[in-house]
């Protein structure tokens, strides 16, 4: 098959690509980069002007007085000079309903064309997206990236956007895309609770994680415990940073013989995958359900991960035993489960190594991508 991959979030799309490659397919992979954390790709619409040094001051400065980012302008006008190389796919998977993360006219302009000259197209909900953000907004579930916002209404601007899913332009775009797509594929739990019941719900295919990309080694614990919080600004909130950040620095006080902690911010992608690796605990996110893919990565390396790990997940799975510490928006929590592991070091490599062993049998990314291949062909 030809394939084409429109947009990355954590790798998922490169990892996929790697699977279907080795599968003997072609594989186109389009995106921007993810910002900072500048995955590869292909063909990038990455924008490199509004980046440059001449150009990074004043953007700054446009963003801030008129809350207009031209960057955005700058994905969208590259992304149309590769329309020509975009035809004629036999699939088309869109890493979520604003793949090129232009501005919003400009995107539904551009879907359009890629709609147009290609067979079949699916889209992923792997982040936010018009479906879910309702549905948080329902407040159907316990836990939610939202709860921030409910309890200080002053973050909203942390969360415009997340609350942009919701605006009459975006729906334009989600009713496009929606109407016109083969059909919606969830990467975890999180996402399945916003599509149960949905006629385009294609169902659940886990996150691809490439083992030959990942350096491993065996998790030893000769003298501190070694815990690593890594932080993305525009995501503070939303992955509950604040509730680690206080355990920390009480786990710190309580244990300030016993562990030391490596705190990263904004780094790129193979600096932030490489730095954690003396870690034994990885604080990913405490308002998860399921994993996203820095925490599978830190799993498949044996790391402890408090990440997302409710019933939800466990019963889909049909685990018996913990392969990640199921975090929570609460700081005595976070600080009990992690004293409990500092007092019982055994604890940690136990979890470490089921960790792996999950990874590998249940996001190889080779079963992973024979899973899209079989969605695909059948719809």
């Amino acid at each position: 098959m030809r394939i084409l991959l429109l947009g990355e979030y954590s790798r998922l799309h490169n990892s996929l690509k790697e699977g279907l490659v080795e599968l003997g397919h072609e594989v186109i992979l389009v995106s921007n980069g993810d910002g900072f954390k500048g995955y590869p790709a292909d063909f990038s619409n990455e924008a490199k002007w509004s980046n440059s040094k001449f150009l990074k001051i004043p953007r700054h400065l446009i963003s801030r007085i008129f809350n207009y980012d031209f960057a955005k302008l700058e994905h969208g006008i590259r992304f149309y000079f590769l329309l020509p190389k975009l035809k004629n796919f036999d699939a088309v998977q869109l890493i979520n309903e604003s793949p090129i993360q232009t501005n919003k006219s400009f995107e539904l302009s551009l879907l359009k064309k890629v709609f147009q000259n290609n067979k079949k197209v699916f889209v992923l909900s792997s982040g936010v997206d018009y479906l879910s953000v309702q549905f948080l907004l329902d407040k159907k579930i316990e836990k939610s990236i939202l709860q921030p916002l409910y309890k200080d209404p002053s973050l909203k601007k942390a969360y415009n956007y997340i609350l942009e899913y919701t605006s009459n332009k975006q729906k334009k775009i989600h009713d496009f895309v929606y109407q016109k797509c083969v059909g919606i594929i969830a990467t975890d739990m999180d996402y399945v609770m916003p599509l149960q019941g949905n006629s385009k719900f294609l169902g659940l295919i886990p996150n691809p994680i490439n083992p030959n990309k990942l350096v491993t080694q065996e998790l030893k614990i000769e003298d501190k415990i070694v815990i690593f919080l890594g932080i993305n600004q525009w995501t503070f909130h939303q992955k509950g940073i604040p509730y680690f950040e206080e355990a920390l620095a009480i786990i710190q006080e309580k244990y300030p013989e016993k562990v030391e902690v490596i705190v990263a911010k904004n780094i790129p992608y193979k600096e932030y995958i490489n730095l954690y690796n003396k870690a034994h605990i990885l604080l990913d996110q405490v308002y998860a359900y399921d994993q996203g893919y820095n925490a599978l990565e830190a799993m498949f390396k044996g790391k402890v991960v408090f990440t997302g790990a409710e019933k939800e997940f466990v019963d889909h799975y049909n685990l018996t035993e913990k392969v990640a510490i199921n975090a929570k928006p609460d700081v005595a929590y976070l600080v009990e489960i992690l004293s409990l592991l500092i007092e019982n070091p055994n604890k940690i490599l136990a979890i470490g190594k089921r960790s792996k062993a999950f990874v590998e049998k249940e996001h190889d990314y080779i079963k992973i991508a024979r899973k899209y291949l079989e969605v695909w062909e059948a719809n």
